[in-house]
């Protein structure tokens, strides 16, 4: 985590706290459909996580096995996401704010993220936030390059959601998030371009 994340202040211009939606025409297969938490958007750049993608060989008992964290739940599946490209060995856990550790970012009034290992041995003994869900890497782009992409229609933006952050299956996040600002998944012409 960057020491910008750590003192970030929101300023409106940027999209820190609200959703990208990828857009049919997205040509980067890796983010495929994706939903992406904005954590940090500012002149520097960009770090989000995608909250759509579950790794499929791998659950979060796995994670505590391999940690030796004991579970209260041995059958603590879970699933456990792909985040983004960048930093793919580091995990993150997006939560609701009702947890923190001194480690803990604030990212608005109702998410903040953690990677340390105390909130995963929380969450383990059933005392952790009430939302939650951990990630392996995070997207991130470097100055201009997300305004960029936005300008090309590759990304598509709305307020943040805890309906589709926390309660909707993942196959479902990307049309609900396409429905919330008003677009049928459907309607799209692909081709990519400035509006």
């Amino acid at each position: 985590m960057t020491k910008a994340l750590e003192k970030r202040k929101i300023d409106s211009r940027f999209l820190t706290g609200k959703m990208l939606i990828a857009s049919p025409s997205m040509l980067d297969q890796r983010f495929d459909k994706s939903v992406i938490y904005v954590c940090e958007h500012s002149s520097n750049g960009a770090m989000g996580i995608i909250i759509n993608q579950p790794i499929k060989e791998i659950q979060l008992t796995q994670i505590f096995s391999q940690m030796n964290i004991k579970s209260i739940d041995k059958e603590f599946n879970r699933d456990v996401y792909f985040g983004g490209p960048v930093e793919t060995s580091r995990g993150f856990i997006l939560h609701s704010s009702d947890y923190q550790v001194p480690e803990t970012i604030h990212l608005d009034n109702q998410v903040s993220l953690s990677s340390s290992t105390e909130i995963l041995q929380s969450i383990a003994k059933g005392v952790g936030p009430e939302n939650y869900f951990m990630a392996f890497g995070y997207a991130g782009w470097s100055s201009g390059q997300l305004d960029q992409e936005i300008k090309e229609n590759s990304w598509l933006h709305t307020e943040a959601d805890n309906r589709i952050l926390w309660h909707y299956e993942n196959k479902e996040k990307w049309n609900k998030a396409l429905y919330k600002i008003g677009v049928k998944p459907g309607s799209f012409i692909n081709e990519s371009g400035t509006a």
